[in-house]
């Protein structure tokens, strides 16, 4: 899904500029529109825009969805911040405050306790934070400027720890995104910003463009991001869509039909243990001291039977009913493995709930073995079988509702992180070619 995040300096009112906006949209074949300060006065009724629907919010911050997909939904906690729920990903946009840094920084820190009550689910912070991150990315001539304060700086960086953000934006030569001339000098600054979950960077481009701002077709004195999320919008239902964007760009349909998703279908039937399985016995169990175990994700359970043949007291779930595996009434497992799960769930925050429920079964100071399918085979297999595009993945079969992403040991690592878990020091390496995993540690308090 491509949005774009953009300060409209009240401008959408105006015919010229609301016609130079919608032409920029059709020609960049954006599906999702947050705009901060879009118009005036800030509670009129919301300008029209071809092809979109508008979802929510006012002069101040508003949202629009191109009339081909469902309209997420949209709330307003504080005057200066919209969420968003794009699919499994929340957004905040926002406008801080534009003249007092006292203000901007009290912002950041609600903004840290809003971003903490998501729970670890995927987020995007955009919008118009009035701030120079860094030094270098404010200047008043050829001067670092002094309008943004230590503390705001301070406040943002604790902001982006806490929560796993990275400032998407951040080169090493800023681009600014707003220039203007005060008192005869250049007053240059990045400051509209697109704050991204670490573990989703390496699906995500972000690009600034400050043609919006420039020339006879400008509609605005920022530069507008344009961030192509892995998210596939679900499609609107026809008798919603009054003419669809895709009429307008020639691009075909914007989105499938709902569909449900059944990872159980994905479960192999196995006559012996699995190799990753052996791989734990032969490897690690051993030298981690393990005594008891559960296999979460465990299918039709032979990995079970093999560590119970191995000696080990060995336990079993699956959330298939059919499998006959229900949830244990135990927990404090000295290892918990996930063979082959996080691959088959179909975007990030489903992937960290089931991490986070697979520690859960662990005694702290336990461990957590994950083991995925690599991208290498699944972009593979993805080209072989025509597989198509959905989220970060592919349907590997729309008409059974089963999904794969090859997911590397990084990425295993950064999700796990939010599921409260850390690399296990030390941990053996399991002899696994061709598949990717990561032994995980869950912190005694």
């Amino acid at each position: 899904m491509l949005l774009a995040s953009v300060n409209l300096n009240k401008r959408l009112g105006a015919a010229g500029a609301r016609s130079n906006l919608a032409a920029w949209l059709r020609e960049h074949g954006v599906q999702a529109l947050l705009a901060q300060e879009p118009f005036k006065p800030a509670d009129r009724t919301p300008p029209a825009l071809g092809g979109f629907t508008f979802t929510g919010g006012d002069g101040h911050l508003a949202a629009w969805m191109s009339e081909d997909l469902a309209p997420p939904a949209v709330s307003s906690p504080r005057p200066w911040a919209q969420r968003i729920e794009l699919e499994w990903l929340v957004v905040l946009q926002v406008h801080l405050d534009a003249y007092a840094g006292a203000a901007r920084a009290a912002q950041l820190s609600e903004l840290a306790a809003m971003s903490a009550a998501e729970d670890g689910r995927p987020l995007l912070i955009c919008g118009d934070f009035n701030l120079a991150p860094r030094p270098e990315d404010g200047l008043f001539g050829e001067e670092t400027s002094t309008f943004t304060t230590d503390t705001e700086r301070q406040t943002l960086r604790q902001l982006m720890q806490r929560a796993g953000l990275v400032d998407t934006t951040a080169e090493t030569a800023p681009a600014f995104t707003f220039e203007r001339v005060f008192s005869g000098k250049p007053s240059r600054f990045r400051c509209d910003l697109a704050l991204l979950s670490d573990h989703l960077t390496a699906t995500t481009t972000v690009t600034p463009d400050a043609s919006v701002r420039t020339g006879a077709k400008a509609f605005t004195d920022h530069s507008a991001l344009l961030i192509d999320l892995p998210v596939t919008g679900q499609a609107a239902e026809p008798g919603d869509v009054l003419f669809a964007l895709s009429e307008l760009t020639g691009q075909g349909s914007a989105a499938p039909a709902p569909r449900e998703y059944q990872p159980h279908k994905t479960a192999m039937s196995r006559q012996a243990p699995s190799p990753a399985s052996r791989a734990v016995t032969g490897h690690l169990t051993g030298p981690l001291d393990v005594r008891s175990i559960l296999d979460h994700g465990c299918g039709r359970g032979a990995d079970v039977a093999h560590y119970r043949s191995a000696g080990l007291d060995a336990e079993g779930f699956d959330p298939h009913d059919d499998f006959g595996w229900p949830r244990p009434e135990r927990t404090g497992f000295d290892l918990v493995t996930s063979m082959f799960v996080l691959n088959v769930l179909p975007d990030p925050w489903q992937r960290i709930q089931a991490l986070k429920d697979a520690a859960s079964f662990a005694r702290p100071g336990g461990h957590v073995v994950v083991v995925t399918r690599s991208p290498e085979e699944i972009t593979k297999a993805a080209a072989d079988g025509g597989w198509t595009a959905h989220h970060d993945g592919f349907w590997s079969s729309q008409s059974k509702g089963t999904f794969q992403r090859g997911i590397d040991p990084g990425e295993i690592t950064a999700l796990a992180r939010r599921a409260g878990l850390a690399p296990a020091a030390g941990a053996p390496v399991l002899p696994l070619p061709g598949v990717c995993h990561a032994v995980l540690a869950k912190p005694r308090p």
